[in-house]
């Protein structure tokens, strides 16, 4: 069978996939990036992980994969193939392409963003199926986005394309260490929401989790938290629409995990803001940590003009 290796690279863990051409998982695997030993380490494990792939999918399948895809955080080079930077895993101007299709014996190889190669797969394949244009909000750690047009993810002119994160969304606000203050990711990530919760209740180990807990359960504490960052939220992804116009809003991440506690009072916020704007579609995402690997797999079946951008959700086999 013919296939592709997909790669998925975060701050402490990696995933990997071999994909078949209509996207689906044929399998899967994870280890950790061992950044406590430093960059070179992690690029060093990164290929080693490539090469038992690759092994793996001649000895399964009966032959080489024919290409490879590999997301990654920080600051992208895709044109060039470099991660130009990326602080938690110590990287500087890494040619990471070039040394992954040497060490996969001159296949391509595909690099990605990693938030835009999730967006790349929940456009084709999960919650934005369909849609011609479609914008995918991850709400982790920080905040980043996707901006899907035709199929594919726009990375702009120098790689910073969909940073909804550091949309000022309350001027003259909590300082942002990008340098400005107010941004939203300061507001509506599920680590300011952490925070947030954290100081209002007590207790220095409280989390956003915990936070639509306490929502669920009517404490009023956790309602004004938890509306704060929603307004914030609404006021950023209404910044987005209004720019974008997109058919489709995808929210993502650990805050999105909460469901309806999420989205309920989200929608409404949204409708209550617009005013010209259409109203997109704002729905949760679909593929779970699985977003990555999959987009990476989707990179690499472009590479060679074939991408399959009717699959349904895949399913996953080890």
């Amino acid at each position: 069978m013919r296939h592709v290796i997909a790669l998925d690279v975060g701050g402490t863990g990696m995933k990997a996939a071999l994909a078949g051409p209509g996207g689906e998982l044929l399998h899967q695997a994870r280890r950790a990036t061992g950044r406590e030993r430093g960059p070179e380490a992690v690029v060093a494990g990164i290929l080693d992980f490539a090469a038992e792939l690759r092994a793996l999918g001649a000895d399964r399948f009966g032959g080489d994969a024919v290409a490879a895809g590999v997301a990654v955080p920080g600051i992208i080079d895709e044109e060039h193939g470099t991660a130009v930077y990326a602080a938690n895993l110590g990287w500087r101007d890494v040619p990471l392409r070039a040394l992954l299709s040497e060490r996969l014996g001159g296949i391509p190889v595909a690099l990605g963003h990693d938030v835009r190669t999730g967006g790349l797969a929940e456009g084709r394949v999960g919650a934005g199926r369909g849609a011609d244009r479609f914008l995918f909000v991850p709400l982790g750690t920080g905040i980043a986005g996707a901006i899907g047009i035709g199929g594919r993810v726009e990375a702009g002119a120098h790689g910073f394309a969909g940073e909804i994160g550091h949309v000022v969304v309350r001027p003259a606000g909590t300082p942002c260490p990008c340098g400005q203050r107010g941004c939203l990711e300061r507001y509506a990530s599920a680590s300011a929401v952490s925070q947030a919760w954290a100081e209002a209740c007590g207790d220095p180990q409280a989390d956003a989790a915990d936070c639509a807990k306490a929502v669920e359960s009517g404490d009023a504490r956790a309602a004004r938290v938890w509306q704060d960052a929603v307004d914030a939220l609404a006021d950023g992804l209404v910044t987005a629409l209004t720019l974008l116009d997109p058919r489709v809003l995808i929210i993502g991440g650990g805050l999105a995990e909460a469901g309806e506690t999420l989205f309920t009072p989200l929608r409404d916020a949204v409708r209550r803001r617009v005013t010209f704007q259409k109203l997109p579609e704002l729905v949760p995402a679909a593929l779970g940590d699985t977003a990555g690997c999959l987009g990476a797999g989707l990179m690499a079946w472009d590479l060679l003009d074939i991408p399959d951008t009717t699959a349904t959700p895949p399913e996953v086999t080890t």
